[in-house]
């Protein structure tokens, strides 16, 4: 078991001070529950792949595209001269 010195801001302080006082644990108890959170959040993020992201976007009905795929030609063409034309 190691010793660590920790510099924590006024609002972190603040927190600390509070999660105390709410659950009577000592500081090294309320650092071992918060790293203990984190590392389960943290393995939960590793986990996903691009694809599981992806997913989770909600980008409406057609996504980002401006026109079906079957007129990607045609859209294309249009897109650019509208950007010119600015």
């Amino acid at each position: 078991m190691g010793t660590k010195t920790v510099r924590l801001d006024a609002e972190a302080e603040k927190t600390l001070t509070r999660l105390r006082n709410m659950t009577g644990l000592s500081i090294s108890e309320v650092l071992k529950h918060g790293l203990s959170a984190y590392e389960r959040q943290a393995l939960e993020q590793a986990h996903r792949n691009p694809y599981a992201i992806y997913r989770t976007l909600d980008l409406g009905e057609g996504g980002y595209a401006i026109a079906p795929a079957r007129e990607a030609k045609s859209s294309i063409a249009s897109a650019i001269r509208r950007k010119r034309a600015r």
